[in-house]
């Protein structure tokens, strides 16, 4: 309990008043009014030190638990072991709800291994703020950041491509990264990270929209890693915006292949480690068990352990 010393206090002027019971235990020792003169023969009396140095103990004993009070109401205080913890990472799941995400991959859909991909890649980034976003032409943020990732799982049946409302059909990558960027911004603790999911090009990006985009998302310091999960090559747009970035584009095959994405993209963005600063924390511990031990001592010496003038 006394591996933290030194100990500092927040009331130190406190401490002046020690003065009061080490005065009572020198005046104690020192001074002899507590003596009673009584009539005795010339019979010897052996000194017995010891007895009279347990008794001078256990006279003290009050002042010393005084002590300890005034050390308390000084309040004693010292600092905490700097601890590491894991740096969060803000991740916004970016995800394509056109009609084309329906389209057969492996025995589900294209959304269906997508969202199962998701689960897996989840499960490795507990303590992480996890955002879902899907888009179409247009872009709704379904899930805000949040460290609860039950919520990303229950989402998936909401917005399946089927079930997405008409102004969701198409494909503009461009606007849903920068909605993204937007939501990204409000964080201001922990890195930035965008995974974006989709199975087509985008008309938005083009016209050197894809490097405008690239340069403002380097500025924020948010990285893009993409899945393209269609045949065919995947955009050149997206290859430039997830270079320019750090990130990277990837191109599953089959829903273990996109999992195996999932497992690289956490790979490449393992958690940082951050140490704490120490912080100021009560230390009373220590001194309110001697306190309560002088007092049981004190309580069991007065059984028997007493000055007695006779």
């Amino acid at each position: 309990m006394f591996d933290h010393l030194p100990v500092s206090f927040s009331h130190p002027f406190v401490l002046v008043a020690l003065a009061i019971p080490f005065l009572l235990v020198y005046g104690q020792n020192r001074w002899a009014w507590h003596r009673v003169a009584l009539p005795a023969d010339s019979t010897d009396i052996p000194r017995r030190r010891w007895v009279r140095r347990i008794l001078a103990f256990t006279e003290a004993l009050p002042a010393l638990v005084l002590a300890i009070v005034i050390v308390i109401l000084a309040g004693p205080q010292r600092l905490s072991v700097p601890q590491t913890r894991r740096a969060m990472t803000n991740i916004e799941l970016c995800v394509d709800v056109s009609s084309s995400m329906l389209a057969p991959f492996g025995s589900g859909t294209r959304y269906e291994g997508s969202m199962q991909a998701i689960e897996a890649f989840l499960d490795k980034r507990q303590g992480d703020a996890v955002g879902l976003t899907f888009f179409g032409n247009n872009v709704l943020h379904w899930v805000p950041l949040t460290n609860d990732i039950n919520a990303i799982r229950f989402a998936a049946p909401f917005m399946s491509p089927d079930k997405a409302p008409p102004w969701m059909g198409g494909t503009e990558i461009g606007k849903a990264l920068m909605a993204c960027r937007d939501l990204l911004l409000t964080r201001e603790e922990g890195d930035r990270l965008i995974v974006l999911i989709s199975d087509g090009a985008s008309a938005d990006l083009h016209s050197g929209r894809d490097e405008e985009i690239s340069r403002l998302l380097k500025r924020d310091n948010i990285v893009v890693y993409a899945i393209h999960i269609a045949g065919g090559d995947i955009p050149e747009e997206i290859i430039n915006i997830t270079h320019y970035t750090g990130g990277e584009a990837f191109q599953p095959g089959d829903p273990e292949a996109l999992e195996t994405m999932f497992g690289r993209i956490d790979a490449m963005n393992r958690a940082r480690l951050v140490r704490t600063s120490a912080q100021v924390l009560d230390h009373f511990e220590p001194w309110c068990i001697a306190g309560l031990a002088f007092i049981g001592v004190s309580a069991l010496s007065s059984l028997g352990l007493r000055y007695t003038p006779w």
